[in-house]
């Protein structure tokens, strides 16, 4: 790959030396090390172009059947595009609050408190790593992150960041409603492909609920390098909520990147590769990514559901035909695991690819 970017790097700040715990973003270093920079034609915009969002007023949802109906065809037009803002949501500010708070109180801990729970082992339900392998990957990304499982909640909270004291319960509380969210989408999105509502509620019910809490520091030269790299979630359906902007989106029709609006109190909806598989490619997971500012720390909370970690998502048989064969074979959130295990995904490797059927 090409660089041009100017260097401040020694010959010992290789990604190795950026293991969690003495990252770069962790130390809040004053330059960005070479091992962070992206190549060129990937610099981020500084003042980037704001991206075409749809806004679905989740509100008609639960009234009459000419409301509901139009709630499902907005709902139908924007899974198009992959992605989504929502309001009228039926989750309280304060709750959102409540978790962002829960999140900034657990990256301010001191480093060895969050290193109790680093593990750079994706199959771990509860871990604290950087970037996404880490000291592994050809590039860095300048970010922190806490994931863990949430569904069973009563199975895996006891698990969670016992400090902050309040994380658990404010963090959790968040889980619960959003998750209810999330399965009242998925009725509503199946819906709009004409599956019906209760389609896959029974295998959702069942299914993995991954939270992705995520930091962004201040980053020095934030025009040369990700939080995140470009990317698609393997999920049914990601919702987001994130302190304040930072979010790209690809306008896959125009190749443009665009920021995703701040629109107060909304959450953000993304398409997931299962989705797409299980719509025949009807509805396209968004490709997306992470930006970074040189000011001040963004938080984003994602909650990612999906079957069960074996559960095989297939594309509905109802969507395929003669004049629509079936585009894409099944897999599973194990599957995406042990793909993210062996992949680079900062490479450009991309789940959804080794999904679909080449004819």
């Amino acid at each position: 790959m090409e660089f041009s970017h100017g260097s401040n790097m020694g010959n010992d700040e290789s990604s190795s030396s950026f293991s969690t715990g003495k990252s770069a973003q962790e130390r809040g270093l004053s330059h960005v090390p070479e091992s962070y920079v992206i190549p060129t034609s990937h610099d981020p915009n500084l003042h980037p172009e704001t991206a075409k969002v749809p806004v679905v007023d989740l509100s008609g949802l639960r009234h009459g059947s000419a409301q509901r109906s139009l709630v499902i065809q907005n709902i139908k037009n924007a899974c198009h595009l992959g992605f989504f803002q929502i309001i009228n949501h039926g989750i309280s500010q304060s709750l959102m609050d409540g978790a962002l708070s829960s999140a900034f109180g657990f990256f301010n801990l001191p480093t060895p408190e969050k290193m109790k729970l680093m593990s750079n082992d994706v199959h771990k339900p509860v871990r604290y790593a950087t970037s996404i392998k880490d000291g592994i990957d050809n590039i860095q990304f300048w970010r922190v992150f806490l994931k863990h499982y949430a569904h069973p909640l009563d199975d895996w909270i006891h698990s969670w960041p016992a400090n902050p004291p309040y994380y658990r319960e404010k963090m959790g509380n968040y889980c619960s409603e959003v998750r209810k969210l999330g399965l009242e989408l998925m009725g509503a999105i199946t819906e709009s492909l004409g599956l019906g509502s209760a389609y896959s509620s029974d295998k959702m019910n069942e299914g993995m609920q991954v939270m992705a809490v995520n930091c962004y520091p201040p980053c020095p030269n934030p025009n040369v390098a990700l939080g995140l790299p470009p990317h698609s979630d393997y999920s049914c359906l990601t919702i987001v909520l994130q302190s304040s902007p930072g979010l790209e989106i690809m306008d896959m029709e125009e190749g443009k990147w665009g920021i995703v609006p701040k629109l107060p109190g909304a959450l953000q909806v993304h398409v997931g590769d299962h989705l797409e598989v299980l719509s025949n490619g009807l509805y396209k997971s968004v490709v997306h990514r992470a930006i970074l500012n040189c000011e001040r720390t963004r938080i984003s909370i994602a909650s990612l559901m999906s079957l069960g970690l074996d559960e095989k998502m297939g594309t509905a048989e109802e969507l395929v035909d003669e004049q629509h064969p079936k585009r894409y074979k099944e897999s599973s959130f194990g599957d995406f695991l042990n793909f993210l295990s062996a992949s680079d995904i900062g490479g450009g490797k991309a789940f959804i690819d080794t999904l679909k059927i080449i004819k």
